[in-house]
């Protein structure tokens, strides 16, 4: 009966009238998507011949520009923005944001319209009209690359099946596993998975373990499991080796002939004391005309490696050196690294060098750069050159009381210049025999960390700028580019630091920088330091690499390079060889090909950073593991939705208190402010404030520790 009158309802509307109803349908709900059944549904109708006709009223509506079909047989709104194209950035909570470079801000994904999009995956986005002011939304409606899909986490078995259950933050769903495809994985050892199929209407992906690491709490269980969560290798494989292990590390006499020859002359290194890769060296000589000669000497890592070699592709591959709390993995083999390129005493190397004349000033005269040959004559440890800088006595006292001099004035010309003093603090940790922190230091920069950044600055600004400048036609090249910041987020930052009595000028990039630097001056010493410093640099563009150069803000340079460390730095092997080439003579290099080794060391870099990051936090929560119930002063580190992060003050180790264990009122987030308040009581907590905390939970699991507030 009902579909009769159903019939009888639609029997005398006009095909104009059916178009209209069914445009309305898709008006009344912009974001959505429907089929012909939806319709039909929408507008109860059941009858075989009115069904047929809305196919056809939705397919002139697409002729129409009205409609656009996002995929087969499914319809949504057209709007004035249509496709993106982009990769995906998943959170914790399920939903994620697409990155794109079509659009200055990220899209909104929800969880239910990621469509089994996972993290890193290139993906095809259909986005909606925009309905809330904060942020664009839309939904992915084809996955074009997906990301390397391997997962780390804890395996879980059961009688019949099994999980890995995961701790990234950037995957939400944990990955059933077959028992047959288990490798041998048993309950609570972490494994590293490949997803292997994802069925349309299942919650979970499968998968299959291809590595076992081992049991949580180990140590170096955990150092892989971290390597592995971020892509980044642990070891070489064997034809990599035995290409290292042919290497001959014998200097010829044809390489003798072709370079020029500083072995008489005093050059030494100045590294961590536990460094072994020493890559770059100085060298110093007083000039008949009174001048000074400084040669940044760099070790020649490309002589080894010939481009498109095993070694070469792996250390592209890599892109980087990563340095986790209790161990490298480098980017070149040890065999390389840490003997045939490290600069060692008393062994002749050869190196790729910049060569500069001085004057007391240190403006520079002369310049020269190619290949040489040299012979360190005492390798120094920071430690140790800081000494005899400050007392003025020791080995080769005078050379480095000239060079630091030298240093002082290249860096208050920097300074002068415009560029920006951001010198953190550096968190580091005393290990035991089983890598386990026995106590926390912290490492800042004294004035024999800054002689070295001087001359490695100089001389990555002035390969940059030969090349850079050279008259005629622009060559490819590799440059450190660094942007100026996001005026908003300067505004937005100038105007959190008044409410601790801090001015920002703002009127043009030099006074910026110019009042940047006098705040970081201002701030030293005082409780708000730290969070000042964290949220300037947060104000700040990323550096990457670029074959297009727009200058380094950070520093004040118009052009600007990675020269100086080739054993850790693929862009640097690049820059080596381009440079080479070039003062041959040679044709400009494919710029789309260098290009893409940019990002691709841009990403990597970026990886082996939070790495780094991951193995910090790891080591924080271990160290602080038996100390629950313990109070400590705090700062208020970070605010977010969820809770409030607050750093100790006596080690710098962060947790969260988060707020649903704040229940004395309902707090609101308030992102503008770097703050959260009680929406009763009016109680804040904000950003840079002092609170005592005490240790409430240590979840190694997560690298996550829990506090909460202790009222005075």
């Amino acid at each position: 009966m009902g579909a009769k009158k159903n019939k009888n309802k639609y029997r005398e509307t006009t095909g104009q009238d059916m178009m209209d109803m069914i445009y309305g349908v898709f008006s009344s709900s912009p974001g959505k998507s429907f089929n012909y059944k939806q319709i039909s549904s929408k507008l109860n109708i059941t009858d075989p011949a009115l069904r047929q006709m809305i196919t056809k009223i939705l397919n002139v509506l697409v002729g129409q520009g009205r409609l656009v079909e996002i995929y087969t047989g499914k319809y949504k709104l057209k709007d004035m923005v249509g496709f993106i194209t982009g990769v995906v950035e998943l959170t914790s909570k399920g939903y994620g944001f697409v990155k794109t470079d079509d659009m200055d801000e990220d899209v909104f994904i929800s969880q239910a319209n990621l469509k089994h999009a996972l993290n890193g995956d290139k993906v095809k986005v259909y986005l909606y009209a925009r309905k809330k002011a904060f942020h664009i939304e839309g939904e992915v409606t084809e996955i074009l690359e997906r990301a390397e899909q391997i997962f780390v986490g804890t395996i879980e078995v059961s009688k019949t099946f099994a999980f890995l259950v995961m701790e990234s933050k950037k995957m939400p769903y944990d990955i059933f596993i077959p028992l047959d495809k288990l490798k041998g994985a048993k309950n609570g050892q972490k494994a590293i998975v490949k997803i292997t199929d994802w069925p349309q209407k299942a919650r979970n992906p499968f998968g299959e373990v291809t590595e076992v690491l081992g049991y949580a709490g180990n140590n170096e269980t955990e150092m892989h499991a971290i390597l592995a969560e971020f892509n980044l290798p642990n070891k070489f494989p064997q034809e990599v080796l035995d290409a290292a292990e042919k290497i001959k590390s014998k200097i010829t006499q044809t390489d003798e002939m072709k370079r020029r020859d500083f072995r008489k002359i005093t050059t030494f290194t100045i590294d961590p004391v536990d460094a072994k890769d020493f890559d770059d060296a100085l060298s110093l000589q007083k000039l008949e005309n009174g001048h000074w000669e400084v040669g940044v000497h760099i070790a020649d890592v490309t002589h080894y490696v010939d481009e498109g070699t095993e070694l070469d592709v792996e250390a592209l591959e890599r892109a980087t050196s990563v340095y986790l709390v209790d161990r490298v993995v480098p980017m070149l083999p040890e065999k390389l690294s840490n003997f045939i390129c490290s600069l060692r005493p008393d062994e002749e190397k050869l190196c790729f060098s910049a060569v500069f004349e001085m004057d007391e000033n240190a403006n520079i005269l002369e310049e020269w750069f190619g290949k040489t040959i040299i012979k360190s004559c005492r390798r120094f440890s920071y430690e140790e050159a800081q000494e005899i800088i400050e007392t003025g006595k020791g080995d080769l006292a005078d050379e480095l009381m000239v060079l630091d001099k030298l240093a002082k004035k290249l860096r208050a010309d920097r300074f002068k210049s415009g560029a920006i003093a951001f010198d953190r603090v550096e968190v580091k940790f005393y290990l035991d025999e089983d890598s386990k922190p026995t106590g926390i230091f912290f490492k800042e920069s004294k004035d024999s960390n800054k002689l070295i950044e001087e001359f490695m600055l100089l001389a990555n600004k002035k390969v940059a700028l030969f090349i850079g400048k050279t008259k005629g036609a622009k060559k490819t090249f590799v440059y450190r580019i660094h942007d100026e910041p996001n005026q908003e987020k300067v505004r937005s930052f100038s105007n959190f630091i008044k409410r601790f009595g801090y001015k920002l000028n703002t009127k043009s990039k030099i006074q910026t920088a110019h009042s940047m630097n006098q705040l970081l001056v201002e701030v030293a010493g005082t409780k708000e330091k730290n969070i000042i410093e964290t949220l300037a640099v947060r104000t700040m563009a990323k550096a990457e690499y670029s074959t297009k150069n727009i200058g380094h803000y950070g520093l004040a340079f118009s052009h600007y390079t990675h020269f100086t460390s080739p054993i850790r730095r693929y862009p640097d092997m690049l820059v080596h060889r381009l440079l080479h080439e070039y003062l041959k003579g040679g044709q400009s290099a494919d710029v789309k090909q260098y290009e893409k080794m940019c990002t691709h060391s841009s990403e990597m870099e970026k990886r082996a950073e939070e790495a780094e990051r991951a193995s910090i936090k790891y080591k924080q929560v271990e160290f602080l593991k038996d100390r629950i119930g313990e109070q400590f002063d705090g700062v208020i580190s970070g605010v977010a939705e969820w809770g409030v992060y607050v750093e100790i003050t006596e080690n710098k180790c962060e947790g969260l208190i988060p707020l649903r264990d704040m229940t004395d009122d309902f707090y609101i987030f308030d992102e503008d402010e770097y703050c959260i308040y009680g929406k009763h009581t009016g109680k804040r907590f904000q950003l840079g404030e002092e609170v005592k905390i005490e240790i409430v939970k240590a979840n190694l699991a997560k690298k996550q520790l829990n506090f909460k507030l202790v009222e005075d």
